[in-house]
């Protein structure tokens, strides 16, 4: 059984989003004249203090493009970075050649101490065994000191049967779980949502609850993930990331559902309701104007 253990003051909720940088932010989030990549990134992290980059899922970044993320951005700015694909089974096996490109291309970012953690987030052929546990325990020694975020997209994992044996196994070999919000199907790549800390950091990723597009085969992800989460949605969440907060030293909520402008707004919601629970949070806000106005 995983061990939690209450700490005596509760860790902050850091909210942000899985980019910065999306089709549907540029086209219905920025204001006009915040146009070019520097001004984006500025307005971003004004209103929140952690960003998530999947970009390098796709294609590795040039390192001089990783070192002005890192000046763009205040003194204690988090980022968390998605793996490439070639590092979780999207395109076979993964290499230490692999992670050594992706620690590369990361690394005046990880120099500058705001990078936190990698997302690995597995292909659904990923199932429970042996050699996936076996490929899992390469990560920390793989990305040490950054730490490993994994997320399942096979249900293997943490079926009923499984569940325990699973977070046990992630807790001793120094692998975050990521717990995530997603539709509730009977689909193989969809997991329960269950809150869990397996390590000093806790993670969790909102995909939206789009039964209809979860699956489907589509050129953009804000195709798969058009959810505009509720306030009763989200109000499922907010005793879970209190109690995740009394367990992890960090917390972190990260919105996926990347239509328009919906990820930073569900966070906008999400950060009113843990306000009203009384539960310390950042991020989520609109920052008050430079200079006093009449009305």
């Amino acid at each position: 059984m995983v061990q939690h253990y209450r700490r005596a003051m509760p860790a902050v909720v850091r909210l942000g989003t899985c980019s910065w940088a999306d089709e549907g932010l540029l086209s219905a989030w920025y204001p006009r004249g915040v146009s070019t990549a520097e001004k984006r990134l500025r307005f971003y992290a004004e209103r929140f203090d952690v960003v998530e980059v999947d970009s390098p899922y796709y294609a590795l970044p040039d390192p001089a493009v990783t070192e002005r993320w890192a000046r763009r951005t205040p003194d204690g700015f988090t980022f968390h970075v998605k793996a490439s694909a070639a590092m979780t089974w999207h395109e076979g096996e993964p290499t230490d050649a692999a992670f050594r490109e992706f620690r590369g291309a990361l690394e005046p970012l990880e120099l500058s101490g705001k990078l936190r953690g990698v997302l690995l987030q597995y292909h659904p052929r990923f199932t429970k065994s042996d050699a996936a546990k076996a490929e899992l325990a390469r990560a920390p020694g793989r990305l040490e000191p950054l730490v490993p975020l994994v997320e399942f997209r096979h249900r293997s994992w943490m079926e009923p049967a499984e569940r325990s044996a699973t977070l046990d196994f992630l807790e001793r070999t120094g692998l975050a779980y990521v717990s995530v919000d997603t539709p509730m199907t009977r689909a193989s790549n969809v997991v329960a949502r269950h809150a869990e800390a397996t390590h000093a950091v806790a993670y969790v990723r909102f995909h939206g609850r789009n039964e209809k597009t979860w699956n489907i085969k589509a050129e953009k992800s804000s195709e798969r993930f058009n959810w505009m989460y509720s306030p009763e949605e989200l109000e499922e969440w907010v005793e879970k990331l209190g109690r995740l907060a009394s367990e992890a030293d960090e917390v972190y909520a990260l919105f996926n559902n990347n239509r328009d402008d919906f990820a930073p707004q569900s966070a906008v919601i999400l950060r009113g309701l843990l306000d009203e629970a009384g539960i310390p949070a950042s991020g989520g806000v609109v920052p008050p104007p430079l200079t006093p106005t009449l009305f």
